[in-house]
């Protein structure tokens, strides 16, 4: 239903997100970082929302001209402040929808991830009415007709004993009450926020809450800059004997304001609309389940690798069930598994590889388990035997990337991270190939969000299960790119391609390469 959209989607987020990366690398792209960057601004509106509560004089009959006196006459703090708290309510806004769209143009919003696409929904309903509450605070014209409209569309749903719009209509009619009810609704409102957004990412190991620093340190330092350049201002005092217009909008937290000024009910069909499309779209159609992963205890010591490693809280341990003489084993909840495999790469017993039948680890993946994945490597390395113009390359790919069928030697997994490093050592020491390519989807935004990162640490010798350091670095190569990158994948394929030819021959160091078979062979005897 959405496939062709998803499709236009994603190739405008991939070409943006190319060009961010060469502006600021992989690690700073803020489009491959959203979640953290609305999170960065939220703090940044709570503690400018804070520093202009103390210096907001909250009577109604002051309202506006406290604000006009921080505004203009203390200009260099909390007028500062002010602009600072606008511009990030607005920024705060673009993020959530460009994270919005990104996850629905991955495809990061149906299956097993449904929960933190649905908990995104009250998190927009409570961004825009902690946004609108906030515009009555200035009590200026703007606020003033804010104020208006937004209570004759509460008035449009019989939910109050008496209208409530008529408390703008004229002079004396709106008490000091309403306006510090308006207020706490200000302060209350962004509380419940916060805890939405807790909950939205309770299903997500490590979430990324917090950008990196140079990229925060950047971003606060062009929103202070636009702050000094263009401040924010008021738009004249409300007078509830006029009709406020002009208005100047703010198209970020009103864009529909116009709509309900012609028809309430079609304002209220729109948001109605709307939020029954985001909850239902994880279900439209619903994606098809692979088979969650599979713990076989016989296998497991309970070490906790795959816990640490799941990207998505999916792996726990709990006491022991059968009687080994180890005290935890893993228990998997299949309503949270995505089926990535970086749990079956993280087991120790997928190492060594061995000449059994079926190799047997703690944890596998019933559609792609251990042993098919070695018969997979078998297969594309008689492939490239048979078909060698050159030094011969096997390809562990991402199916989320770039490498594609234009390139022999692929073998296929949902994350490379779903390898064991010692897969990569079986690959050279029992001369299956030449050299091997670790092509994963993009760095800055991996499929499995953290199958880049795992299979770099695990390489570097910083996490477990590590690659070997007998292992030669030089005829291993990882390609981080999406489908869209399939030119730069092919640049740094050939490129290594080129670097294995002018390497020393195997048998220039035949020396070394039989004993490695050999000891795998003694490994694979003795098991």
């Amino acid at each position: 239903m959405f496939t062709g959209l998803r499709a236009v989607l994603r190739a405008f987020f991939e070409l943006a997100e190319t060009a961010l990366d060469k502006l600021f690398g992989p690690k700073l792209n803020p489009f491959g970082q959203l979640g953290a960057v609305g999170f960065f601004l939220f703090w940044i509106v709570t503690v400018s929302g804070l520093y202009l509560f103390i210096v907001f004089d909250t009577g109604l009959q002051n309202a506006y001209g406290s604000v006009e006196w921080f505004t203009r006459d203390h200009w260099y703090h909390a007028g500062v402040m002010r602009s600072l708290h606008r511009y990030a309510s607005d920024l705060m806004v673009v993020m959530m929808f460009l994270h919005l769209l990104r996850e629905f143009a991955y495809d990061h919003y149906r299956g097993k991830r449904w929960f933190s696409w649905f908990t995104g929904l009250p998190v927009i309903w409570m961004v825009y009415i902690s946004g609108i509450t906030g515009y009555w605070l200035v009590w200026d014209v703007l606020a003033q007709y804010v104020a208006i409209t937004s209570t004759e569309l509460l008035d449009f749903i019989p939910i109050f004993g008496e209208p409530i719009a008529r408390n703008f209509l004229a002079d004396g009619a709106l008490s000091s009450r309403f306006f510090t009810l308006l207020i706490f609704l200000h302060v209350a409102v962004p509380l419940i926020l916060l805890f939405i957004m807790w909950v939205h990412i309770q299903r997500i190991s490590r979430p990324k809450v917090n950008p990196p620093r140079l990229l925060a340190g950047t971003m606060l330092a062009a929103l202070i800059i636009v702050s000094l350049y263009s401040p924010a201002v008021s738009q004249g005092p409300a007078d509830l004997s006029t009709v406020p217009s002009p208005v100047g909008l703010d198209w970020f937290f009103l864009p529909l304001y116009p709509i309900a000024d012609m028809s309430p009910a079609a304002l209220w069909g729109i948001l109605v609309f709307f939020s029954l499309l985001i909850a239902i779209m994880p279900w439209l159609p619903p994606m098809r389940k692979a088979k969650p992963a599979e713990i076989n205890l016989e296998h497991c010591n309970g070490c906790n690798r795959c816990v640490e490693d799941c990207p998505y809280e999916a792996l726990r341990l709990v006491n022991r069930t059968d009687g080994l003489p180890y005290s935890r084993q893993v228990a998997i909840n299949p309503d949270k598994c995505v089926s990535c495999g970086i749990c079956m790469g993280a087991c120790p017993s997928s190492t060594p590889f061995r000449r059994a039948p079926v190799l047997h680890t703690g944890i596998d993946l019933p559609d792609l388990s251990l042993t098919d994945l070695r018969e997979q490597v078998h297969e594309v390395g008689a492939k490239i035997r048979d078909n060698a113009d050159g030094p011969r390359i096997m390809t562990l790919a991402c199916e989320h990337g770039a490498a594609g069928k234009s390139k022999s030697g692929a073998v296929k997994m949902p994350c490379v991270a779903m390898a064991p490093p010692s897969l990569i050592d079986y690959i050279l020491a029992r001369d299956l190939a030449d050299g091997v390519v670790i092509a994963g989807c993009a760095e800055r935004s991996c499929f499995n969000r953290l199958g880049a990162q795992w299979t770099l640490e695990r390489f570097a010798g910083e996490r477990d299960p590590y690659l070997r350091k007998r292992v030669p670095r030089e005829r291993i190569t990882t390609i981080w790119a999406s489908k869209l990158e399939r030119p730069r994948f092919n640049r740094e394929y050939d490129a290594f391609k080129t670097a294995l030819a002018d390497m020393p021959d195997k048998s220039d160091t035949e020396q070394d390469t039989p004993r490695r078979s050999r000891l795998i062979t003694e490994q694979e005897e003795s098991q």
